[in-house]
Protein backbone atom coordinates (compact mmCIF):
# COMPACT_ATOMS: atom_id res chain seq x y z
CA UNK A 1 0.00 0.00 0.00
CA UNK A 2 1.26 3.48 -1.22
CA UNK A 3 1.48 5.91 1.51
CA UNK A 4 1.88 9.90 0.76
CA UNK A 5 3.21 12.27 3.41
CA UNK A 6 3.49 16.09 3.47
CA UNK A 7 6.84 17.59 4.31
CA UNK A 8 6.42 19.52 7.46
CA UNK A 9 6.06 23.03 6.19
CA UNK A 10 4.76 22.66 3.01
CA UNK A 11 0.81 22.25 1.35
CA UNK A 12 -0.28 19.69 -0.12
CA UNK A 13 -0.55 20.47 -4.07
CA UNK A 14 -4.60 19.95 -4.28
CA UNK A 15 -4.49 22.15 -1.11
CA UNK A 16 -2.22 25.10 -2.91
CA UNK A 17 -3.75 24.53 -6.37
CA UNK A 18 -7.29 25.70 -4.41
CA UNK A 19 -5.92 28.30 -2.89
CA UNK A 20 -4.70 30.02 -6.27
CA UNK A 21 -8.00 29.10 -8.42
CA UNK A 22 -10.32 31.38 -5.45
CA UNK A 23 -8.42 34.83 -6.17
CA UNK A 24 -7.67 33.77 -10.04
CA UNK A 25 -11.71 33.20 -10.03
CA UNK A 26 -12.37 36.37 -7.94
CA UNK A 27 -10.06 38.58 -10.25
CA UNK A 28 -11.66 37.52 -13.17
CA UNK A 29 -14.88 37.79 -12.03
CA UNK A 30 -14.00 41.44 -10.63
CA UNK A 31 -12.54 42.95 -13.94
CA UNK A 32 -15.47 41.35 -15.92
CA UNK A 33 -18.27 43.45 -13.85
CA UNK A 34 -15.97 46.48 -14.01
CA UNK A 35 -16.19 45.92 -17.98
CA UNK A 36 -19.74 45.41 -18.18
CA UNK A 37 -20.03 48.35 -15.82
CA UNK A 38 -18.09 50.78 -18.37
CA UNK A 39 -19.59 49.35 -21.24
CA UNK A 40 -23.26 50.18 -19.66
CA UNK A 41 -22.19 53.70 -19.28
CA UNK A 42 -20.62 54.80 -22.16
CA UNK A 43 -22.80 53.45 -24.43
CA UNK A 44 -25.98 53.67 -22.90
CA UNK A 45 -26.27 57.46 -22.90
CA UNK A 46 -24.52 57.79 -26.48
CA UNK A 47 -27.52 54.58 -27.62
CA UNK A 48 -30.23 57.12 -26.31
CA UNK A 49 -28.94 60.38 -27.84
CA UNK A 50 -31.61 62.60 -28.58
CA UNK A 51 -32.75 66.08 -28.95
CA UNK A 52 -34.75 66.99 -25.49
CA UNK A 53 -36.10 70.53 -25.32
CA UNK A 54 -33.41 71.81 -26.81
CA UNK A 55 -33.43 75.85 -26.64
CA UNK A 56 -34.46 77.12 -29.93
CA UNK A 57 -35.97 80.77 -30.40
CA UNK A 58 -38.28 81.98 -33.63
CA UNK A 59 -38.41 85.87 -34.79
CA UNK A 60 -40.43 87.75 -36.42
CA UNK A 61 -44.01 89.34 -37.20
CA UNK A 62 -46.00 88.01 -34.17
CA UNK A 63 -48.48 86.06 -36.25
CA UNK A 64 -45.51 83.68 -38.45
CA UNK A 65 -43.42 83.41 -35.84
CA UNK A 66 -45.83 82.16 -33.37
CA UNK A 67 -47.19 79.67 -36.19
CA UNK A 68 -43.99 78.64 -37.05
CA UNK A 69 -42.64 78.29 -33.14
CA UNK A 70 -46.39 75.57 -32.90
CA UNK A 71 -45.16 73.94 -36.02
CA UNK A 72 -41.36 73.46 -34.85
CA UNK A 73 -43.23 72.01 -31.09
CA UNK A 74 -45.49 69.75 -32.83
CA UNK A 75 -43.24 68.41 -35.40
CA UNK A 76 -40.95 66.81 -32.50
CA UNK A 77 -43.07 66.76 -29.37
CA UNK A 78 -40.50 67.38 -27.01
CA UNK A 79 -37.44 67.71 -29.14
CA UNK A 80 -37.53 71.58 -28.98
CA UNK A 81 -37.92 74.21 -25.92
CA UNK A 82 -39.21 76.90 -28.64
CA UNK A 83 -39.31 81.12 -27.51
CA UNK A 84 -40.12 83.91 -29.81
CA UNK A 85 -37.73 86.72 -29.67
CA UNK A 86 -38.83 90.79 -31.30
CA UNK A 87 -35.48 90.92 -33.83
CA UNK A 88 -33.35 88.29 -35.86
CA UNK A 89 -30.41 90.49 -33.72
CA UNK A 90 -32.09 89.55 -30.44
CA UNK A 91 -31.93 86.07 -31.93
CA UNK A 92 -28.46 86.24 -32.77
CA UNK A 93 -27.75 87.49 -29.15
CA UNK A 94 -29.56 84.40 -27.61
CA UNK A 95 -27.26 82.13 -29.83
CA UNK A 96 -23.90 84.28 -28.35
CA UNK A 97 -24.61 84.56 -25.24
CA UNK A 98 -25.52 80.79 -24.88
CA UNK A 99 -29.35 80.62 -24.26
CA UNK A 100 -30.31 79.16 -27.61
CA UNK A 101 -29.10 76.46 -29.93
CA UNK A 102 -30.45 77.64 -33.21
CA UNK A 103 -32.51 80.38 -34.77
CA UNK A 104 -35.52 80.58 -37.25
CA UNK A 105 -35.54 83.98 -38.74
CA UNK A 106 -39.12 84.77 -40.85
CA UNK A 107 -38.48 87.78 -43.13
CA UNK A 108 -39.65 89.32 -46.57
CA UNK A 109 -37.56 86.68 -48.36
CA UNK A 110 -38.62 83.79 -46.40
CA UNK A 111 -37.50 81.69 -43.01
CA UNK A 112 -33.59 81.59 -42.40
CA UNK A 113 -32.14 79.75 -40.21
CA UNK A 114 -29.42 80.79 -37.76
CA UNK A 115 -26.75 78.15 -35.94
CA UNK A 116 -24.15 78.35 -33.42
CA UNK A 117 -21.92 74.90 -34.07
CA UNK A 118 -19.47 75.82 -31.90
CA UNK A 119 -22.02 75.29 -28.98
CA UNK A 120 -22.36 71.74 -30.75
CA UNK A 121 -21.82 70.99 -34.22
CA UNK A 122 -24.13 67.91 -33.53
CA UNK A 123 -27.04 70.04 -32.57
CA UNK A 124 -26.18 72.34 -35.64
CA UNK A 125 -26.16 69.29 -38.06
CA UNK A 126 -29.73 68.33 -36.47
CA UNK A 127 -31.23 71.88 -37.20
CA UNK A 128 -29.64 71.91 -40.65
CA UNK A 129 -31.53 68.56 -41.44
CA UNK A 130 -35.05 69.97 -39.98
CA UNK A 131 -34.48 73.20 -42.06
CA UNK A 132 -34.04 70.53 -44.90
CA UNK A 133 -37.29 68.54 -43.82
CA UNK A 134 -39.09 71.75 -44.06
CA UNK A 135 -37.85 72.49 -47.60
CA UNK A 136 -39.11 69.34 -48.96
CA UNK A 137 -42.34 69.90 -47.37
CA UNK A 138 -42.67 73.65 -48.45
CA UNK A 139 -40.70 73.97 -51.08
CA UNK A 140 -39.03 76.89 -49.96
CA UNK A 141 -35.74 77.38 -49.81
CA UNK A 142 -34.31 77.66 -46.34
CA UNK A 143 -31.20 79.73 -46.20
CA UNK A 144 -28.16 78.93 -43.19
CA UNK A 145 -25.45 81.08 -41.80
CA UNK A 146 -23.50 80.18 -38.80
CA UNK A 147 -23.46 82.71 -36.09
CA UNK A 148 -21.13 81.35 -34.36
CA UNK A 149 -18.86 78.61 -36.24
CA UNK A 150 -15.92 76.19 -34.98
CA UNK A 151 -12.69 76.71 -36.05
CA UNK A 152 -11.85 76.06 -39.94
CA UNK A 153 -9.09 73.72 -38.73
CA UNK A 154 -11.38 71.99 -36.80
CA UNK A 155 -15.03 72.27 -38.24
CA UNK A 156 -16.54 69.23 -36.24
CA UNK A 157 -15.34 70.59 -32.70
CA UNK A 158 -12.97 67.41 -31.93
CA UNK A 159 -10.18 68.91 -30.04
CA UNK A 160 -12.24 70.26 -27.61
CA UNK A 161 -14.70 67.39 -27.22
CA UNK A 162 -12.19 64.53 -27.18
CA UNK A 163 -9.44 66.25 -26.20
CA UNK A 164 -10.83 66.78 -22.56
CA UNK A 165 -10.55 62.34 -22.39
CA UNK A 166 -6.76 62.53 -22.22
CA UNK A 167 -6.77 65.52 -19.79
CA UNK A 168 -8.86 64.21 -17.42
CA UNK A 169 -7.00 60.89 -17.15
CA UNK A 170 -3.55 62.05 -16.98
CA UNK A 171 -5.06 64.53 -14.26
CA UNK A 172 -6.59 61.24 -12.35
CA UNK A 173 -3.16 59.55 -12.76
CA UNK A 174 -1.13 62.43 -11.54
CA UNK A 175 -3.70 62.71 -8.42
CA UNK A 176 -3.23 58.69 -7.61
CA UNK A 177 0.44 58.95 -7.88
CA UNK A 178 0.98 62.08 -5.44
CA UNK A 179 -1.31 61.21 -3.43
CA UNK A 180 0.38 57.52 -2.78
CA UNK A 181 3.70 58.63 -3.75
CA UNK A 182 4.15 62.04 -1.08
CA UNK A 183 4.28 61.69 2.25
CA UNK A 184 4.24 65.65 2.99
CA UNK A 185 0.67 67.06 2.91
CA UNK A 186 2.16 70.25 1.64
CA UNK A 187 4.34 68.71 -1.06
CA UNK A 188 1.42 67.29 -2.02
CA UNK A 189 -0.31 70.65 -2.03
CA UNK A 190 2.67 71.84 -4.48
CA UNK A 191 2.75 68.48 -6.80
CA UNK A 192 -1.00 69.06 -8.06
CA UNK A 193 -0.89 72.75 -8.47
CA UNK A 194 2.70 72.43 -10.55
CA UNK A 195 0.59 69.68 -12.41
CA UNK A 196 -2.21 72.03 -13.19
CA UNK A 197 -0.07 75.03 -14.16
CA UNK A 198 2.14 72.81 -16.41
CA UNK A 199 -1.07 70.68 -17.65
CA UNK A 200 -3.18 74.34 -18.95
CA UNK A 201 -0.12 75.61 -21.04
CA UNK A 202 1.46 72.48 -22.41
CA UNK A 203 -2.62 71.20 -23.26
CA UNK A 204 -2.87 74.89 -25.12
CA UNK A 205 0.16 74.79 -26.86
CA UNK A 206 -1.00 71.82 -28.33
CA UNK A 207 -4.33 72.50 -29.36
CA UNK A 208 -3.25 76.41 -30.22
CA UNK A 209 -0.06 76.55 -32.31
CA UNK A 210 0.83 72.86 -32.61
CA UNK A 211 -2.40 71.94 -34.55
CA UNK A 212 -3.87 75.43 -34.75
CA UNK A 213 -7.46 74.39 -33.98
CA UNK A 214 -8.08 75.93 -31.05
CA UNK A 215 -8.70 80.05 -30.87
CA UNK A 216 -8.65 82.91 -28.61
CA UNK A 217 -6.21 84.23 -25.87
CA UNK A 218 -4.24 81.42 -24.59
CA UNK A 219 -3.63 82.20 -21.26
CA UNK A 220 -7.01 82.48 -20.83
CA UNK A 221 -7.42 79.12 -22.41
CA UNK A 222 -4.35 77.67 -20.78
CA UNK A 223 -6.02 79.11 -17.43
CA UNK A 224 -9.30 77.42 -18.04
CA UNK A 225 -7.69 73.80 -18.82
CA UNK A 226 -5.41 74.40 -15.54
CA UNK A 227 -8.65 74.55 -13.37
CA UNK A 228 -9.73 71.58 -15.45
CA UNK A 229 -6.70 69.33 -14.37
CA UNK A 230 -6.72 71.02 -10.72
CA UNK A 231 -10.37 70.01 -10.14
CA UNK A 232 -9.63 66.29 -11.47
CA UNK A 233 -6.03 65.68 -9.68
CA UNK A 234 -6.55 67.66 -6.96
CA UNK A 235 -9.46 65.45 -6.14
CA UNK A 236 -8.06 62.35 -6.62
CA UNK A 237 -5.10 63.30 -4.39
CA UNK A 238 -6.96 64.48 -1.70
CA UNK A 239 -9.12 61.55 -2.01
CA UNK A 240 -6.25 58.97 -2.30
CA UNK A 241 -4.70 61.33 0.90
CA UNK A 242 -7.77 60.41 3.00
CA UNK A 243 -8.93 56.79 2.04
CA UNK A 244 -5.81 55.25 0.49
CA UNK A 245 -5.87 52.85 -2.53
CA UNK A 246 -10.10 53.22 -1.66
CA UNK A 247 -10.04 56.43 -2.40
CA UNK A 248 -8.31 56.02 -5.55
CA UNK A 249 -11.38 53.61 -6.61
CA UNK A 250 -14.10 56.14 -5.91
CA UNK A 251 -12.24 58.96 -7.31
CA UNK A 252 -12.40 56.97 -10.63
CA UNK A 253 -15.79 55.81 -10.39
CA UNK A 254 -17.11 59.50 -9.91
CA UNK A 255 -14.98 61.49 -12.31
CA UNK A 256 -14.18 58.57 -15.25
CA UNK A 257 -16.99 55.85 -14.94
CA UNK A 258 -19.67 58.34 -14.09
CA UNK A 259 -18.38 62.10 -15.70
CA UNK A 260 -16.96 61.18 -18.89
CA UNK A 261 -20.37 59.71 -20.31
CA UNK A 262 -22.19 62.36 -18.80
CA UNK A 263 -20.36 65.01 -19.97
CA UNK A 264 -22.33 65.09 -23.26
CA UNK A 265 -18.30 66.14 -24.90
CA UNK A 266 -19.77 64.75 -28.09
CA UNK A 267 -22.84 66.15 -28.80
CA UNK A 268 -24.32 68.20 -25.95
CA UNK A 269 -26.01 67.69 -22.55
CA UNK A 270 -28.83 68.63 -23.94
CA UNK A 271 -29.36 65.40 -26.01
CA UNK A 272 -28.13 63.03 -23.13
CA UNK A 273 -31.04 60.83 -21.53
CA UNK A 274 -33.33 63.41 -19.41
CA UNK A 275 -31.93 64.41 -16.13
CA UNK A 276 -28.62 62.79 -17.14
CA UNK A 277 -27.07 65.65 -19.10
CA UNK A 278 -27.59 67.88 -16.32
CA UNK A 279 -25.89 65.94 -13.72
CA UNK A 280 -22.78 65.24 -15.79
CA UNK A 281 -22.13 69.47 -15.73
CA UNK A 282 -21.81 69.31 -12.07
CA UNK A 283 -18.82 66.76 -12.57
CA UNK A 284 -15.22 68.23 -13.71
CA UNK A 285 -15.05 66.79 -17.43
CA UNK A 286 -18.76 68.19 -18.01
CA UNK A 287 -18.06 71.24 -16.94
CA UNK A 288 -14.49 71.79 -17.98
CA UNK A 289 -15.77 71.11 -21.14
CA UNK A 290 -18.77 73.58 -21.29
CA UNK A 291 -16.25 76.19 -20.06
CA UNK A 292 -13.85 75.69 -22.30
CA UNK A 293 -16.30 76.13 -24.99
CA UNK A 294 -17.83 79.34 -23.45
CA UNK A 295 -14.49 80.77 -22.95
CA UNK A 296 -13.08 79.85 -27.04
CA UNK A 297 -15.79 80.50 -28.76
CA UNK A 298 -18.44 82.50 -27.05
CA UNK A 299 -16.29 85.41 -24.68
CA UNK A 300 -17.21 83.98 -21.66
CA UNK A 301 -20.91 84.00 -21.82
CA UNK A 302 -22.68 80.95 -19.78
CA UNK A 303 -19.08 80.45 -17.80
CA UNK A 304 -20.65 81.31 -14.60
CA UNK A 305 -22.15 78.04 -13.49
CA UNK A 306 -18.92 75.44 -14.87
CA UNK A 307 -16.58 78.07 -13.33
CA UNK A 308 -17.98 77.74 -9.91
CA UNK A 309 -18.49 73.68 -10.30
CA UNK A 310 -15.07 73.27 -11.02
CA UNK A 311 -13.48 75.47 -8.58
CA UNK A 312 -16.00 73.60 -5.97
CA UNK A 313 -14.22 70.30 -7.08
CA UNK A 314 -10.87 72.04 -6.89
CA UNK A 315 -11.34 73.48 -3.18
CA UNK A 316 -12.52 70.50 -2.23
CA UNK A 317 -9.78 68.28 -3.63
CA UNK A 318 -7.39 70.66 -1.74
CA UNK A 319 -8.83 70.81 1.23
CA UNK A 320 -8.94 67.21 1.54
CA UNK A 321 -5.13 67.24 0.61
CA UNK A 322 -4.44 69.04 3.49
CA UNK A 323 -6.43 66.94 6.03
CA UNK A 324 -5.03 63.61 4.82
CA UNK A 325 -2.80 61.46 6.31
CA UNK A 326 0.59 62.43 6.48
CA UNK A 327 2.32 58.83 6.00
CA UNK A 328 5.77 58.78 7.79
CA UNK A 329 8.83 58.69 5.49
CA UNK A 330 10.41 55.37 5.37
CA UNK A 331 13.70 54.65 6.71
CA UNK A 332 16.07 51.60 5.11
CA UNK A 333 16.81 49.05 8.15
CA UNK A 334 20.19 49.71 8.36
CA UNK A 335 22.38 46.92 7.28
CA UNK A 336 23.34 44.51 10.38
CA UNK A 337 27.23 44.29 11.42
CA UNK A 338 29.10 41.27 10.20
CA UNK A 339 29.23 38.45 12.74
CA UNK A 340 32.61 38.19 14.27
Amino acid sequence: MNIRTVESGTEAPDTARRRTVGPLVGIVLAVVAVQAALLTMFAWPALHSAPRDLPIVVAGPAPAAHQLAGQLATAKPGAFDVDTVASSAAADRALRQRDAYGAFLIGPGGVRLHVASAASPQIATLLRQVAQAAEQRTGAHVTVTDVVPTDSDDPNGVVLSIGILPLVMTSMLAGILLGLAISSRWLRLVGVLLFAVLAGLASMAIGQYALGAVPGDYLLNAAVVGLLALSVAGSMAGLVALLGAPGAGLGVAVLFVVGIPLAGLTSAPALLPTGWGAVGQYLPPGAGGTLLRSVVYFDSAGAATPLAVLAGWAVLGLVLLLVGRARPRRRLPLAAPNAA
